[in-house]
Protein backbone atom coordinates (compact mmCIF):
# COMPACT_ATOMS: atom_id res chain seq x y z
CA UNK A 1 0.00 0.00 0.00
CA UNK A 2 1.50 3.36 -1.02
CA UNK A 3 1.50 6.26 1.41
CA UNK A 4 -1.15 8.83 0.69
CA UNK A 5 -0.16 12.08 -0.98
CA UNK A 6 0.54 14.91 1.46
CA UNK A 7 -2.43 16.95 2.59
CA UNK A 8 -1.50 20.41 3.89
CA UNK A 9 -2.82 20.91 7.41
CA UNK A 10 -3.67 24.57 6.72
CA UNK A 11 -4.45 26.48 3.51
CA UNK A 12 -1.64 28.93 4.12
CA UNK A 13 0.89 26.10 4.51
CA UNK A 14 1.14 25.27 0.82
CA UNK A 15 4.28 24.91 -1.22
CA UNK A 16 5.05 28.04 -3.15
CA UNK A 17 3.38 30.34 -0.65
CA UNK A 18 4.36 33.94 -1.17
CA UNK A 19 6.75 35.77 1.09
CA UNK A 20 5.89 38.83 3.16
CA UNK A 21 3.70 41.49 1.48
CA UNK A 22 5.32 44.41 -0.25
CA UNK A 23 4.74 46.77 2.64
CA UNK A 24 6.98 44.63 4.84
CA UNK A 25 9.87 44.22 2.42
CA UNK A 26 13.42 45.02 3.33
CA UNK A 27 14.91 47.55 0.91
CA UNK A 28 18.51 46.47 1.48
CA UNK A 29 20.85 44.68 3.79
CA UNK A 30 22.02 46.51 6.88
CA UNK A 31 25.52 47.46 5.77
CA UNK A 32 28.42 49.44 7.12
CA UNK A 33 30.87 47.80 9.46
CA UNK A 34 30.37 50.31 12.29
CA UNK A 35 26.59 49.83 12.28
CA UNK A 36 26.91 46.04 12.25
CA UNK A 37 29.53 46.16 15.02
CA UNK A 38 27.14 48.14 17.21
CA UNK A 39 24.20 45.85 16.50
CA UNK A 40 26.12 42.60 17.07
CA UNK A 41 28.01 44.08 20.01
CA UNK A 42 24.85 45.23 21.77
CA UNK A 43 23.28 41.82 21.25
CA UNK A 44 26.32 40.06 22.72
CA UNK A 45 26.22 42.37 25.72
CA UNK A 46 22.50 41.86 26.37
CA UNK A 47 22.74 38.07 26.03
CA UNK A 48 25.81 37.86 28.26
CA UNK A 49 24.32 40.23 30.86
CA UNK A 50 21.12 38.22 31.14
CA UNK A 51 23.08 35.09 32.09
CA UNK A 52 25.28 37.05 34.50
CA UNK A 53 22.13 38.27 36.25
CA UNK A 54 20.89 34.68 36.52
CA UNK A 55 24.20 33.67 38.12
CA UNK A 56 24.01 36.55 40.65
CA UNK A 57 20.47 35.57 41.70
CA UNK A 58 21.20 31.86 42.02
CA UNK A 59 22.42 31.83 45.68
CA UNK A 60 19.17 33.48 46.82
CA UNK A 61 16.73 31.19 44.99
CA UNK A 62 15.48 27.66 45.23
CA UNK A 63 16.79 25.22 42.62
CA UNK A 64 13.30 25.03 41.09
CA UNK A 65 13.06 28.82 40.73
CA UNK A 66 16.60 28.99 39.33
CA UNK A 67 15.79 26.39 36.70
CA UNK A 68 12.59 28.19 35.71
CA UNK A 69 14.31 31.59 35.47
CA UNK A 70 17.14 30.09 33.42
CA UNK A 71 14.66 28.65 30.93
CA UNK A 72 12.97 32.06 30.68
CA UNK A 73 16.37 33.63 29.99
CA UNK A 74 17.04 31.09 27.22
CA UNK A 75 13.78 31.96 25.49
CA UNK A 76 14.24 35.74 25.87
CA UNK A 77 17.74 35.54 24.43
CA UNK A 78 16.58 33.37 21.55
CA UNK A 79 13.97 36.01 20.72
CA UNK A 80 16.68 38.72 20.82
CA UNK A 81 18.84 36.75 18.40
CA UNK A 82 15.93 36.16 15.99
CA UNK A 83 14.93 39.83 16.02
CA UNK A 84 18.47 41.00 15.32
CA UNK A 85 19.06 38.37 12.62
CA UNK A 86 16.04 39.48 10.56
CA UNK A 87 17.41 43.01 10.73
CA UNK A 88 20.97 42.13 9.66
CA UNK A 89 20.29 39.21 7.28
CA UNK A 90 23.40 37.83 5.58
CA UNK A 91 25.97 35.95 7.61
CA UNK A 92 24.36 36.71 10.93
CA UNK A 93 21.08 35.14 9.90
CA UNK A 94 22.90 32.10 8.56
CA UNK A 95 24.55 31.70 11.95
CA UNK A 96 21.14 31.74 13.64
CA UNK A 97 19.90 29.04 11.26
CA UNK A 98 22.91 26.93 12.20
CA UNK A 99 22.24 27.52 15.90
CA UNK A 100 18.68 26.34 15.44
CA UNK A 101 20.10 22.88 14.64
CA UNK A 102 22.41 22.86 17.69
CA UNK A 103 20.22 21.39 20.42
CA UNK A 104 23.40 20.66 22.34
CA UNK A 105 23.79 24.43 22.94
CA UNK A 106 20.30 25.48 24.05
CA UNK A 107 17.15 23.73 25.32
CA UNK A 108 14.24 22.87 22.98
CA UNK A 109 12.21 25.94 23.98
CA UNK A 110 14.98 28.27 22.83
CA UNK A 111 15.68 26.20 19.71
CA UNK A 112 11.99 26.48 18.75
CA UNK A 113 12.27 30.27 18.78
CA UNK A 114 15.50 30.26 16.77
CA UNK A 115 13.89 27.98 14.19
CA UNK A 116 11.29 30.61 13.28
CA UNK A 117 13.97 32.60 11.47
CA UNK A 118 13.90 29.97 8.72
CA UNK A 119 10.44 31.06 7.55
CA UNK A 120 10.15 34.72 8.53
CA UNK A 121 12.57 36.51 6.20
CA UNK A 122 11.13 39.51 4.30
CA UNK A 123 12.11 39.63 0.61
CA UNK A 124 14.18 42.39 -0.97
CA UNK A 125 12.65 44.96 -3.30
CA UNK A 126 12.27 43.77 -6.90
CA UNK A 127 14.17 46.76 -8.34
CA UNK A 128 17.32 45.74 -6.45
CA UNK A 129 16.88 42.10 -7.42
CA UNK A 130 16.30 42.97 -11.09
CA UNK A 131 19.49 45.03 -11.16
CA UNK A 132 21.41 42.13 -9.62
CA UNK A 133 20.20 39.82 -12.43
CA UNK A 134 21.21 42.40 -15.05
CA UNK A 135 24.71 42.70 -13.59
CA UNK A 136 25.15 38.92 -13.50
CA UNK A 137 23.51 37.81 -16.76
CA UNK A 138 23.64 40.93 -18.92
CA UNK A 139 19.88 41.52 -19.11
CA UNK A 140 17.09 42.20 -16.59
CA UNK A 141 14.83 39.22 -15.79
CA UNK A 142 11.92 40.47 -17.93
CA UNK A 143 14.24 40.34 -20.97
CA UNK A 144 15.80 36.96 -20.13
CA UNK A 145 12.69 34.95 -19.27
CA UNK A 146 9.36 34.46 -21.02
CA UNK A 147 7.74 35.02 -17.62
CA UNK A 148 9.20 36.23 -14.31
CA UNK A 149 7.14 36.74 -11.17
CA UNK A 150 8.23 39.94 -9.42
CA UNK A 151 7.04 38.65 -6.05
CA UNK A 152 9.52 36.29 -4.38
CA UNK A 153 7.87 33.09 -3.16
CA UNK A 154 10.74 32.27 -0.80
CA UNK A 155 13.36 34.41 0.93
CA UNK A 156 16.33 33.22 2.95
CA UNK A 157 19.38 34.67 4.64
CA UNK A 158 21.56 35.04 1.53
CA UNK A 159 19.05 35.37 -1.30
CA UNK A 160 15.50 34.91 -2.51
CA UNK A 161 13.68 32.79 -5.11
CA UNK A 162 11.30 33.78 -7.91
CA UNK A 163 9.16 31.65 -10.20
CA UNK A 164 9.83 32.05 -13.92
CA UNK A 165 9.47 30.39 -17.31
CA UNK A 166 12.26 29.92 -19.84
CA UNK A 167 11.81 31.04 -23.46
CA UNK A 168 11.60 27.32 -24.31
CA UNK A 169 8.61 26.94 -21.97
CA UNK A 170 10.12 25.09 -18.98
CA UNK A 171 8.91 26.19 -15.55
CA UNK A 172 11.88 27.20 -13.41
CA UNK A 173 12.78 28.93 -10.18
CA UNK A 174 15.47 31.61 -10.07
CA UNK A 175 17.57 31.96 -6.93
CA UNK A 176 19.12 35.42 -6.69
CA UNK A 177 21.75 36.44 -4.16
CA UNK A 178 21.14 39.71 -2.35
CA UNK A 179 23.25 42.58 -3.72
CA UNK A 180 26.16 43.31 -1.39
CA UNK A 181 25.71 40.19 0.71
CA UNK A 182 29.35 39.18 0.25
CA UNK A 183 30.43 42.46 1.86
CA UNK A 184 28.22 41.81 4.88
CA UNK A 185 29.64 38.30 5.21
CA UNK A 186 33.14 39.70 5.53
CA UNK A 187 31.96 42.24 8.10
CA UNK A 188 29.96 39.76 10.14
CA UNK A 189 32.72 37.16 10.21
CA UNK A 190 34.99 39.76 11.80
CA UNK A 191 32.42 41.06 14.28
CA UNK A 192 30.40 38.02 15.31
CA UNK A 193 33.02 35.96 17.10
CA UNK A 194 32.16 37.56 20.44
CA UNK A 195 28.57 36.34 20.17
CA UNK A 196 29.74 32.83 19.25
CA UNK A 197 32.04 32.87 22.28
CA UNK A 198 29.13 33.94 24.51
CA UNK A 199 26.98 31.08 23.23
CA UNK A 200 29.87 28.67 23.71
CA UNK A 201 30.07 29.73 27.35
CA UNK A 202 26.35 29.08 27.67
CA UNK A 203 26.92 25.60 26.28
CA UNK A 204 29.72 25.04 28.77
CA UNK A 205 28.08 26.47 31.89
CA UNK A 206 24.42 25.66 31.30
CA UNK A 207 24.35 22.60 29.05
CA UNK A 208 27.66 21.12 30.34
CA UNK A 209 28.76 20.85 26.73
CA UNK A 210 32.29 21.76 25.62
CA UNK A 211 31.96 24.05 22.58
CA UNK A 212 34.96 25.17 20.55
CA UNK A 213 34.05 28.76 19.55
CA UNK A 214 36.80 28.94 16.93
CA UNK A 215 35.57 25.69 15.37
CA UNK A 216 32.02 27.06 15.12
CA UNK A 217 33.34 30.24 13.49
CA UNK A 218 35.45 28.27 11.01
CA UNK A 219 32.50 26.07 10.09
CA UNK A 220 30.33 29.12 9.53
CA UNK A 221 32.90 30.75 7.28
CA UNK A 222 33.57 27.61 5.23
CA UNK A 223 29.90 26.92 4.62
CA UNK A 224 29.12 30.56 3.80
CA UNK A 225 31.92 30.73 1.24
CA UNK A 226 30.48 27.67 -0.47
CA UNK A 227 26.88 28.90 -0.36
CA UNK A 228 27.78 32.25 -1.89
CA UNK A 229 29.06 30.51 -5.04
CA UNK A 230 26.03 29.46 -7.11
CA UNK A 231 28.26 27.91 -9.78
CA UNK A 232 29.40 25.51 -7.08
CA UNK A 233 25.77 24.81 -6.13
CA UNK A 234 24.85 24.05 -9.75
CA UNK A 235 27.69 21.52 -9.87
CA UNK A 236 26.41 19.95 -6.63
CA UNK A 237 22.90 19.64 -8.10
CA UNK A 238 24.30 17.82 -11.12
CA UNK A 239 26.46 15.58 -8.91
CA UNK A 240 23.56 14.59 -6.63
CA UNK A 241 21.29 13.95 -9.64
CA UNK A 242 23.88 11.46 -10.90
CA UNK A 243 24.37 9.83 -7.50
CA UNK A 244 20.65 9.28 -6.91
CA UNK A 245 19.76 8.50 -10.52
CA UNK A 246 18.95 4.90 -9.56
CA UNK A 247 16.40 5.99 -6.91
CA UNK A 248 13.00 6.99 -8.39
CA UNK A 249 11.87 8.26 -4.98
CA UNK A 250 14.47 11.06 -4.89
CA UNK A 251 14.18 14.25 -6.92
CA UNK A 252 17.00 16.78 -7.45
CA UNK A 253 16.24 19.91 -9.53
CA UNK A 254 18.06 20.23 -12.86
CA UNK A 255 20.16 23.42 -13.16
CA UNK A 256 20.25 25.58 -16.29
CA UNK A 257 23.85 26.89 -16.57
CA UNK A 258 23.06 29.25 -19.46
CA UNK A 259 20.71 31.17 -17.14
CA UNK A 260 23.00 31.00 -14.13
CA UNK A 261 26.11 32.68 -12.74
CA UNK A 262 27.98 32.99 -9.46
CA UNK A 263 25.09 34.97 -7.92
CA UNK A 264 22.08 33.75 -9.95
CA UNK A 265 20.97 30.11 -10.17
CA UNK A 266 18.15 28.96 -12.43
CA UNK A 267 16.84 25.44 -11.89
CA UNK A 268 13.90 23.20 -12.61
CA UNK A 269 10.72 23.97 -10.66
CA UNK A 270 9.54 21.10 -8.43
CA UNK A 271 6.03 21.19 -6.98
CA UNK A 272 5.48 19.73 -3.53
CA UNK A 273 4.88 20.43 0.13
CA UNK A 274 7.66 21.73 2.38
CA UNK A 275 8.88 19.27 4.97
CA UNK A 276 7.55 21.61 7.67
CA UNK A 277 4.00 20.92 6.41
CA UNK A 278 4.52 17.17 6.71
CA UNK A 279 5.77 17.59 10.28
CA UNK A 280 2.56 19.38 11.28
CA UNK A 281 -0.38 17.73 13.09
CA UNK A 282 -3.14 16.26 10.96
CA UNK A 283 -0.95 14.74 8.24
CA UNK A 284 -1.49 11.03 7.62
CA UNK A 285 0.89 8.99 9.80
CA UNK A 286 1.60 6.57 6.98
CA UNK A 287 3.05 9.43 4.95
CA UNK A 288 5.04 10.65 7.94
CA UNK A 289 6.51 7.18 8.35
CA UNK A 290 7.47 7.07 4.68
CA UNK A 291 9.25 10.43 4.96
CA UNK A 292 11.07 9.45 8.17
CA UNK A 293 12.38 6.19 6.72
CA UNK A 294 13.28 7.74 3.39
CA UNK A 295 15.16 10.62 5.00
CA UNK A 296 17.00 8.16 7.28
CA UNK A 297 18.10 5.97 4.37
CA UNK A 298 19.08 8.93 2.17
CA UNK A 299 21.29 10.43 4.87
CA UNK A 300 23.19 7.21 5.56
CA UNK A 301 23.54 6.45 1.85
CA UNK A 302 25.32 9.78 1.45
CA UNK A 303 27.74 8.95 4.29
CA UNK A 304 28.32 5.24 3.71
CA UNK A 305 28.13 4.89 -0.08
CA UNK A 306 28.85 8.25 -1.69
CA UNK A 307 31.15 9.91 0.79
CA UNK A 308 29.40 13.23 0.22
CA UNK A 309 26.92 14.81 2.60
CA UNK A 310 24.33 17.57 2.31
CA UNK A 311 25.26 19.63 5.38
CA UNK A 312 22.25 21.97 5.69
CA UNK A 313 19.35 19.86 6.96
CA UNK A 314 16.84 22.59 7.85
CA UNK A 315 13.26 21.80 6.68
CA UNK A 316 13.17 24.49 3.99
CA UNK A 317 15.61 22.37 1.98
CA UNK A 318 13.19 19.48 1.40
CA UNK A 319 9.89 19.03 -0.41
CA UNK A 320 7.57 16.04 -0.50
CA UNK A 321 5.80 15.56 -3.83
CA UNK A 322 2.45 13.90 -4.47
CA UNK A 323 3.93 10.55 -5.58
CA UNK A 324 5.37 10.64 -2.86
CA UNK A 325 8.99 11.49 -3.55
CA UNK A 326 11.54 13.37 -1.49
CA UNK A 327 13.05 16.41 -3.18
CA UNK A 328 16.37 17.81 -1.98
CA UNK A 329 16.90 21.55 -2.46
CA UNK A 330 19.63 24.09 -1.72
CA UNK A 331 22.81 22.08 -2.25
CA UNK A 332 25.11 25.04 -1.80
CA UNK A 333 26.83 23.43 1.15
CA UNK A 334 28.02 19.83 0.96
CA UNK A 335 30.90 18.01 2.64
CA UNK A 336 33.03 15.49 0.76
CA UNK A 337 34.56 12.78 2.94
CA UNK A 338 37.85 11.40 1.73
CA UNK A 339 37.72 7.68 0.94
CA UNK A 340 39.53 6.58 4.16
CA UNK A 341 37.03 8.57 6.24
CA UNK A 342 34.00 7.22 4.34
CA UNK A 343 35.29 3.67 4.76
CA UNK A 344 36.04 4.18 8.45
CA UNK A 345 32.48 5.41 9.13
CA UNK A 346 31.06 2.40 7.29
CA UNK A 347 33.31 0.01 9.22
CA UNK A 348 32.37 1.72 12.49
CA UNK A 349 28.66 1.31 11.72
CA UNK A 350 29.12 -2.40 10.99
CA UNK A 351 31.13 -2.78 14.21
CA UNK A 352 28.41 -1.06 16.23
CA UNK A 353 25.84 -3.51 14.93
CA UNK A 354 28.13 -6.48 15.63
CA UNK A 355 29.27 -5.08 19.01
CA UNK A 356 32.81 -5.58 17.72
CA UNK A 357 34.89 -3.65 20.27
CA UNK A 358 38.24 -4.22 18.54
CA UNK A 359 37.04 -2.85 15.20
CA UNK A 360 35.30 0.08 16.90
CA UNK A 361 38.55 0.96 18.65
CA UNK A 362 40.46 0.93 15.38
CA UNK A 363 37.84 3.10 13.69
CA UNK A 364 38.07 5.73 16.44
CA UNK A 365 41.77 6.09 15.63
CA UNK A 366 41.21 6.09 11.86
CA UNK A 367 38.60 8.82 12.24
CA UNK A 368 40.81 10.94 14.49
CA UNK A 369 38.72 10.72 17.67
CA UNK A 370 41.46 8.86 19.57
CA UNK A 371 45.21 8.48 19.33
CA UNK A 372 46.82 5.03 19.04
CA UNK A 373 47.02 3.45 22.47
CA UNK A 374 44.16 5.47 23.99
CA UNK A 375 41.61 3.56 26.06
CA UNK A 376 38.48 3.26 23.85
CA UNK A 377 36.06 2.45 26.71
CA UNK A 378 34.68 5.99 27.05
CA UNK A 379 34.19 6.35 23.27
CA UNK A 380 32.37 3.03 23.16
CA UNK A 381 30.10 4.23 25.94
CA UNK A 382 29.48 7.46 23.99
CA UNK A 383 28.50 5.41 20.93
CA UNK A 384 25.96 3.49 23.01
CA UNK A 385 24.47 6.77 24.25
CA UNK A 386 24.34 8.50 20.86
CA UNK A 387 23.16 5.46 18.88
CA UNK A 388 20.81 3.96 21.44
CA UNK A 389 18.06 3.17 18.86
CA UNK A 390 20.57 1.11 16.85
CA UNK A 391 21.30 -1.13 19.85
CA UNK A 392 17.62 -1.98 20.40
CA UNK A 393 16.43 -4.89 18.26
CA UNK A 394 12.76 -4.00 18.64
CA UNK A 395 10.37 -1.22 17.74
CA UNK A 396 11.74 2.03 19.16
CA UNK A 397 9.70 5.18 19.80
CA UNK A 398 11.91 8.17 18.87
CA UNK A 399 10.28 10.23 21.62
CA UNK A 400 12.22 8.08 24.08
CA UNK A 401 15.41 9.65 22.76
CA UNK A 402 16.05 12.75 24.89
CA UNK A 403 18.70 14.53 22.84
CA UNK A 404 19.61 17.25 25.35
CA UNK A 405 20.10 14.82 28.22
CA UNK A 406 22.19 12.55 26.01
CA UNK A 407 24.30 15.50 24.82
CA UNK A 408 25.00 16.40 28.45
CA UNK A 409 25.93 12.79 29.24
CA UNK A 410 28.26 12.65 26.24
CA UNK A 411 29.87 15.95 27.25
CA UNK A 412 30.40 14.68 30.78
CA UNK A 413 31.98 11.46 29.51
CA UNK A 414 34.25 13.43 27.19
CA UNK A 415 35.36 15.81 29.95
CA UNK A 416 35.94 13.07 32.52
CA UNK A 417 37.98 11.04 30.04
CA UNK A 418 39.66 14.00 28.34
CA UNK A 419 38.27 13.22 24.89
CA UNK A 420 38.59 16.61 23.24
CA UNK A 421 39.65 15.73 19.69
CA UNK A 422 37.15 17.04 17.15
CA UNK A 423 38.09 16.27 13.52
CA UNK A 424 36.43 18.48 10.92
CA UNK A 425 34.27 15.74 9.41
CA UNK A 426 32.62 15.22 12.81
CA UNK A 427 31.13 18.73 12.79
CA UNK A 428 29.18 18.16 9.59
CA UNK A 429 28.04 14.65 10.44
CA UNK A 430 26.82 15.75 13.88
CA UNK A 431 24.89 18.59 12.29
CA UNK A 432 23.22 16.17 9.87
CA UNK A 433 22.43 13.74 12.69
CA UNK A 434 20.85 16.50 14.76
CA UNK A 435 18.57 17.25 11.84
CA UNK A 436 17.75 13.55 11.43
CA UNK A 437 16.97 13.16 15.14
CA UNK A 438 14.74 16.24 15.12
CA UNK A 439 12.71 15.12 12.08
CA UNK A 440 12.30 11.52 13.22
CA UNK A 441 11.04 12.68 16.60
CA UNK A 442 8.58 15.14 15.08
CA UNK A 443 7.34 12.57 12.57
CA UNK A 444 6.85 10.09 15.42
CA UNK A 445 7.79 6.99 13.44
CA UNK A 446 7.98 3.89 15.63
CA UNK A 447 9.92 1.10 13.96
CA UNK A 448 12.89 -1.23 14.41
CA UNK A 449 15.56 1.35 13.67
CA UNK A 450 18.33 -1.21 14.20
CA UNK A 451 17.11 -3.28 11.25
CA UNK A 452 16.71 -0.19 9.04
CA UNK A 453 20.26 0.87 9.94
CA UNK A 454 21.49 -2.67 9.19
CA UNK A 455 19.89 -2.43 5.74
CA UNK A 456 21.74 0.84 5.10
CA UNK A 457 25.07 -0.71 6.09
CA UNK A 458 24.46 -3.87 4.05
CA UNK A 459 23.50 -1.83 0.97
CA UNK A 460 26.70 0.22 1.23
CA UNK A 461 28.80 -2.93 1.47
CA UNK A 462 27.24 -4.48 -1.65
CA UNK A 463 30.01 -4.42 -4.31
CA UNK A 464 27.94 -3.42 -7.36
CA UNK A 465 26.65 -0.19 -5.83
CA UNK A 466 28.45 3.15 -6.29
CA UNK A 467 30.89 4.01 -3.56
CA UNK A 468 31.75 7.65 -3.81
CA UNK A 469 30.95 10.88 -5.59
CA UNK A 470 33.13 11.76 -8.54
CA UNK A 471 35.50 14.60 -7.69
Amino acid sequence: MSPRAPQPPLDESRAGKRAAPAGKRSAALTTGRARRVLKVGSLTTSVGSSYLWQALKRPFQSSERTERDLLDAHVRNAVRIVERSTELKGAFMKLVQMLSMRNDLLPPEAIAVLSTVQSSVPPMDITLISEQVRRELGKPPEKLFAEFEPEAFAAASLGQVHRARLPSGEAVVVKIQYPGVEDTVDQDLKNIRALIATLARIGRDVMKQKIDASEVARELEDRLREELDYVNEAKNLTRFRELFSDDPEIVIPRPFPEFSSRRVLTMEAIEGYPLADILAPGVDQELKDWVALKYFRVLWRQVFEFGILHTDPHPGNYLVTHHPRLCMLDLGSVRVFEEPIRRAYLDLAAALLADDVATMSGCFVRLGFLDPGDDPAAMIRIMHVVFEPVFVDADYDPKRYQAVERAMEVAQLAIENRIFKSPGHRVFLVRALLGLESYVQQLGTVTNWRRVFQECVDAARTPHRPRQARR
